[in-house]
C-alpha cells in the first residue's frame, strides 16, 4: 500500500504526514488492519526497538471534582459509584508507589482530581515526591493535578518531579462539548507552562467519546505542536453515571488504527496506551505494543486494569521487553533537546490539507461487563493490582 510506504518513509525522517494520510489510516478497512499495525510498528522499533516503558498510577485524591468533564467519574455531579478519599499522606502514597516500582514501573504518575492544585496542595504533592525519590533513586516521577498557576511548575520541578501530564483529550472545535468549567487554551496554557518550567511534557488524548476522525487528527497534530515528550492515548471507558455513559463507539480494529496514526504523526515520541485498553481493545493488547512503546501496569485512576502479571505475561508472550530503570527511553536527539514530535524544520509535510470524510463504522456491543470499579490499592486497605 503506497499509503503505508509513504507514512514508513516520513516516520523515519520525523517527517509530518498530510492531514489526508493521517486520515486516510483511520479510514482504511478491518482487512488492512494488520498492514496498518506492521507499517507503524516499523517506525516505532526505529526509535523505540522493543522496550516497553511501564508507568503506575497513584491516585492521591480521587472523587468530589468542580469541573463537569463528561467523560470523567469524578466530575461534578457523578453517580458513578467510585473511591471517594481525600488527600494521601506522602508515606501512604509512597507505600502505594511501590507496589508499582516492584512489578517493574520505570515511572510513578501521582495524580489529584480538581481543577488544579492550591499552593499548600503544591507542597504536599511536593513532599509526597521526595519520599517516593528518597527510597528510589531512578524513579521517574510525574505529576498530574490539574490547571497550573505561575510558579507551581517550577516548584514542582524544585521538589524533583520530572514530567507533568495535563491532555488535551480532544480537538479545540469540540472541546466546548465535552466541558464547560474551562477551556481548551486552559490545557494548552499549563502544557506551556511544564515545558518552560523544564519539566518533560505529558499531554495525550482519549478516544471513543463520539469525536470524528476530523477531532482527533485535529488533537494530534495540536499536540505533535505542543511537543509533548509522551502521548497518552486514552480509550473512553463509560462509566454509568457519567453523560457519556453510552458511548461504545470503539472496536479494537479503530483502536489499533488511532494508536498507528498517532505513531505516524509523532514518531519519536512515547506513545502510551492508557486508560479503557482492557475495555477496547481486549485480546488485541499484544498487537498495541507494535505501536505503542508504554503503558500502565495495573490499575487506574477510578477502573481496575489487568492484573499486573498478566501485562508483564502479555509484554513477554510478544516478544518485547520492559524497560529498565537504567535505560533512557527517548531517543538522543529528544533527549538532547533537538527536535522531536513538535519539529517542522525537517521537511515536514503540510498541515492544513483538506480534510477527507470520517469513516462510518458499525457500532459495537457496549461491553459495560469489562468496566471495573477500583476497590483496591490507594485509598484502601486491600492491597493494590501491581
Amino acid at each position: 500500500m503506497d499509503l503505508l510506504n509513504t507514512l514508513v518513509d516520513k516516520g523515519l525522517r520525523r517527517e509530518l504526514p498530510t492531514r489526508d494520510e493521517a486520515l486516510a489510516v483511520l479510514a482504511t478497512s478491518d482487512d488492512d488492519v494488520l498492514d496498518v499495525v506492521a507499517a507503524a510498528g516499523k517506525v516505532r522499533r526505529h526509535w523505540f526497538g522493543r522496550r516497553v516503558k511501564l508507568n503506575y498510577l497513584v491516585n492521591l485524591k480521587s472523587g468530589l471534582c468542580p469541573e463537569d468533564c463528561s467523560y470523567c467519574s469524578q466530575r461534578l455531579g457523578s453517580k458513578a459509584e467510585i473511591l471517594k478519599y481525600t488527600w494521601l499522606k506522602p508515606d501512604e502514597a509512597s507505600k502505594a508507589a511501590a507496589a508499582g516500582l516492584a512489578g517493574g514501573a520505570k515511572r510513578v504518575c501521582l495524580v489529584a482530581s480538581g481543577r488544579g492544585p492550591t499552593d499548600r496542595d503544591v507542597d504536599r504533592v511536593s513532599d509526597t515526591i521526595r519520599a517516593i525519590k528518597d527510597g528510589n533513586e531512578n524513579v521517574e516521577v510525574c505529576a498530574c493535578l490539574g490547571l497550573l498557576n505561575d510558579g507551581q511548575a517550577e516548584r514542582l520541578r524544585e521538589a524533583g518531579a520530572d514530567a507533568y501530564n495535563h491532555n488535551l483529550n480532544t480537538s479545540e472545535g469540540t472541546y466546548g462539548d465535552i466541558t464547560t468549567t474551562h477551556t481548551y487554551a486552559d490545557r494548552v496554557d499549563t502544557v506551556q507552562k511544564a515545558h518552560a518550567a523544564g519539566l518533560s511534557a505529558c499531554s495525550g488524548l482519549i478516544a471513543g467519546m463520539g469525536e470524528s476522525d476530523e477531532d482527533l487528527v485535529d488533537v494530534v497534530y495540536a499536540l505533535r505542536e505542543l511537543d509533548p515528550d509522551s502521548v497518552p492515548v486514552n480509550f473512553l471507558i463509560p462509566f454509568e453515571g457519567t453523560p457519556l455513559a453510552k458511548e461504545w463507539n470503539l472496536t479494537p480494529q479503530r483502536c489499533l488504527r488511532i494508536l498507528a496514526m498517532v505513531r505516524f504523526v509523532c514518531p519519536d515520541a512515547e506513545v502510551r496506551i492508557a486508560g479503557g485498553r482492557e475495555v477496547h481493545l481486549r485480546t488485541m493488547q499484544p498487537l498495541a505494543l507494535h505501536l505503542a512503546n508504554s503503558i500502565f501496569l495495573g490499575d487506574y485512576l477510578t477502573s481496575e486494569g489487568q492484573a499486573g502479571q498478566a501485562d508483564l505475561d502479555m509484554i513477554a508472550d510478544a516478544g518485547f521487553e520492559v524497560e529498565g530503570a537504567g535505560e533512557v527511553t527517548l531517543p538522543e536527539h529528544r533527549v538532547a533537546g533537538g527536535g522531536g514530535c513538535g519539529s517542522h524544520e525537517e521537511g515536514g509535510g503540510a498541515c492544513g490539507s483538506t480534510s477527507a470524510s470520517a469513516s462510518v463504522e458499525t457500532s459495537p456491543e457496549a461491553r459495560t461487563d469489562l468496566v471495573a470499579v477500583r476497590r483496591r490499592g490507594a485509598g484502601t486497605d486491600l492491597a493494590p493490582n501491581a
